[in-house]
Parts: C-alpha cells; structure tokens; sequence
C-alpha cells in the first residue's frame, strides 16, 4: 500500500515533462486518449500540474494535435464538473453553501460580469478553474455562457502554455510571442462576446413570445 502512496504522491508533487513525455510514449498505442485524459483528470483534481500536461503534450504530439487534445480534455473536465455541481446544487449540503453571505455575494458578482470576467479568468493558466467550474455551477450563469467562456478561454490558456512551453520567462526576452498571444485573447474574446449575444437573441425572443 505504501509503494502505491509513494507513487501517488510523487504523481502530485515531483512530476516532471520527462515523466510525462514517457509515460504518452508508452500508452501512444491508445491515440490521443491519453493526452484528453490528464488535462480532463485535473478538472477533477486541480492540485494535478496542468501547464506540464498541456506543455507535453504539445511536445509528444505536436503544436497543432497537443493543443486539440489539451483543449478537449480540460474544456471536457469542466463542463462535467460544472453539470455535475449544477445537479447536486439541490442537494442540502451544496444549498448550504450557496445561500452563504459570502457564497452569495461571490456568485451575485460572477452572474453580473458574466462571459467577459469568465473568459479572462480562464484564460490564466495558474487561476484556480476548479473552483470557478463549481461556483458557476451553483450560480445562475447560463451553461450557453459559461460553455462559451470555457471553451474560448481554455483555447487561450492551452495556446499559451503549448506555444511558449514551460518556460514563461520566453515571452519577455521574445516580445513578439507576447503580442501573438495578446491577439489571440482579443480575437476570442470578441469572437466569444458576438456568439453570445447572437445565441442569446433567439432566447430572449421566445420569452418575449
């Protein structure tokens, strides 16, 4: 049992890219299954080290099929886990939590910022998006926004990471990988806001309706 917890904990905290990179190598008979399931695992447990799974999987798999992959898993983990605490938020324990005074004033404030306040806080790859998946499923944020602002934000945040690798002291001596990140955000959040507003026309119709 101990040779187990030893692993589990090395899993948790020294974890290195060469790890992964072997560890992608040796399941590479499973496709792209292995490189959805680690960004999707951390939805599920946040201590788990994302940007090194993201950065190997870009290394194992490539730019363009890393980030696809990144992307699938953690935008996959999130959606779960916001549906998930959507389903229990009828449930005593989770009603306890969200009418908190300070629970409340948390989840008034995100429904009021929405898709913009969203959008950016996914798209830092060091923001606790455990936590902000949970408190968007307790709050009453539509799950057309907040599928939208997890999708396009997680874009930026996989972008980012695979684009630069893991070492982010890059972006200052390349200036120029700032600025293509820089416009990357602005597009997808521009991008993001019309979808929004476009999906939301139909709805607000039909209520009038």
């Amino acid at each position: 049992m101990s040779v187990y917890w030893e692993k589990f904990k090395y899993f948790l905290t020294d974890l290195s890219q060469e790890d992964i990179l072997k560890w992608l190598e040796e399941y590479k008979d499973l496709g792209p299954f292995p490189g959805i399931f680690l960004p999707m695992l951390e939805a599920f447990l946040p201590i788990l080290p994302l940007v090194l799974f993201v950065a190997g999987n870009a290394a194992a798999y490539g730019f363009f099929w890393g980030v696809l992959f990144s992307w699938i898993g953690t935008v996959f983990g999130s959606i779960f886990v916001y549906m998930l605490v959507r389903r229990l938020a009828q449930q005593r324990f989770m009603k306890f939590i969200a009418n908190h005074k300070k629970t409340k004033s948390l989840l008034s404030w995100v429904e009021r910022k929405g898709f913009g306040l969203l959008f950016v806080l996914y798209c830092f790859p060091f923001t606790p998006s455990a936590l902000i998946n949970v408190v968007c499923g307790l709050s009453k944020i539509s799950t057309l926004t907040f599928v939208l602002a997890v999708s396009l934000g997680k874009l930026v945040m996989v972008f980012f990471i695979s684009y630069i690798g893991h070492d982010f002291f890059s972006i200052i001596r390349e200036p120029v990988k700032m600025i293509v990140i820089g416009a990357v955000v602005v597009v997808l959040w521009l991008i993001g806001k019309l979808l929004e507003r476009k999906l939301h026309k139909p709805l607000k119709t039909k209520i009038s309706e």
